[in-house]
């Protein structure tokens, strides 16, 4: 919408929407409620932390973004976690409407050079601009945030990015004359300050604002960008999670955790646990969730409610709950099967755009795939992606090239 000068859409309409069936739908609205508060499991770290609650998650098996992915482990990571956003910083939860759970958070730093109010940080943006950046101040991180969310920018991205500019600066490969900022690891203020440089393309912010791999490409370093189609990692590290390091290397919009986070069972255990270092079966698994964050995001449904609480150890009610939703919505009658099926027409379509468009190659960049992680539960691993990706063709119906079968289109009726 930017690039043809769209600043919005605006809609108009009289009436409220009805449902085909309100008595049933009603009926079933109170059966969810009562099933996402069935399993608070997960969901009590999320009402009193928000995602916050993940970095101590994810520094324990050794996968926490550290420096630039030089490392899965960093040491002030008490510095910037849940508890630490709570006592300090916390207003008061956020909910969405009638949800049970309020993941968002409300926060405010109240005062110093970090003062500011607003919303988040979710734990892509403490992964991003914490421990990514090998930054221990929170208040630090949250100002980043603030920033972020006011210049309309992504903040794992933008967090990375100046992640992989300071690992290249400590290197020597940029300067710091050139930069004009001590941008190295640590260094919170000129973090922030490189924020709103690349908002606004001022000084070497005009570099960064092209992202990690222009950038890394650029300085002739292109193995410092830590991406997968030119998009930056999020904050689980593949070489520690086998099973992410598949889905980023598969995902059709680039390397993201909201593509089909298979973190819930490698690293949460929901609705199972899955051992992260393991590499059988994981082409099953990442399809699968592929296929069901297709259908999430097709209804326009929460992950935290559709998954962590629906999509429990028998893996077809979420289908079935989602089928009874469309057919009480719209006066259709769905099926599960029929469901399921359109989430693989969905994920096939998006891959021959991506084919047609030129992005023909699922790889992980040179760092998780050769340089083993120096520490923690998971040292000594690189992710095993080879081992990986045959496997996911066959589940998917593809070739040996990654390309969907004439037969698999036609099963979908894709022509």
């Amino acid at each position: 919408m930017g690039s043809k000068n769209l600043k919005g859409v605006v809609a108009y309409g009289k009436k409220n929407p009805a449902f085909a069936d309100d008595e049933a739908m009603r009926d079933l609205s109170k059966l969810l409620y009562k099933e996402v508060g069935a399993d608070m499991k997960a969901g009590s770290n999320l009402r009193i932390h928000g995602t916050a609650y993940v970095p101590q998650v994810t520094n324990a098996l050794g996968i926490l973004p550290t420096r630039n992915w030089q490392s899965g482990i960093f040491e002030g990571v008490d510095t910037i976690d849940g508890p630490t956003l709570t006592n300090n910083y916390l207003i008061k939860p956020k909910a969405c409407y009638r949800c049970p759970i309020a993941c968002g958070r409300l926060t405010e730093v109240k005062g110093g050079k970090y003062a500011g109010k607003g919303e988040g940080p979710e734990y892509e943006t403490i992964s991003a601009f914490g421990s990514g950046c090998g930054v221990s101040n929170l208040a630090a991180v949250i100002k980043a945030n603030y920033w972020c969310n006011e210049l309309g920018l992504d903040t794992i991205s933008t967090g990375m990015t100046i992640a992989s500019a300071m690992e290249m600066v400590e290197k020597g490969i940029i300067s710091e004359d050139e930069v004009g900022l001590p941008l190295r690891f640590g260094e919170a203020d000129a973090m922030i300050e490189m924020v709103q440089k690349m908002a606004y393309r001022e000084g070497f912010g005009n570099e960064l604002a092209e992202g990690s791999y222009r950038l890394a490409d650029k300085f002739g370093h292109p193995e410092l960008a830590i991406t997968t189609r030119k998009q930056e990692f999020p904050g689980y590290d593949p070489r520690g999670s086998q099973g992410m390091g598949l889905l980023y290397a598969t995902s059709n919009k680039g390397a993201s955790h909201m593509e089909g986070d298979v973190a819930y069972e490698e690293v949460f255990g929901t609705p199972v646990k899955e051992d992260g270092l393991s590499t059988v079966g994981k082409g099953e698994l990442v399809k699968r969730f592929q296929d069901a964050f297709a259908l999430i995001d097709s209804a326009g449904l929460c992950v935290f409610l559709a998954l962590r609480y629906l999509f429990n150890a028998d893996r077809m009610i979420f289908p079935i709950r989602l089928a009874q939703l469309m057919t009480y919505t719209t006066g259709v009658n769905y099926s599960p099967e029929e469901v399921l099926k359109a989430a693989e027409r969905v994920y096939n379509l998006e891959r021959l755009f991506l084919l047609k468009a030129g992005s023909t190659v699922d790889t992980l960049p040179p760092r998780m795939l050769n340089e083993p992680l120096p520490e923690g539960p998971a040292k000594g691993h690189v992710n095993r992606l080879g081992d990986m990706l045959p496997d996911y063709y066959v589940e998917r119906g593809w070739d040996e090239n990654g390309v969907p079968t004439e037969e698999k289109l036609e099963e979908l009726g894709i022509n």
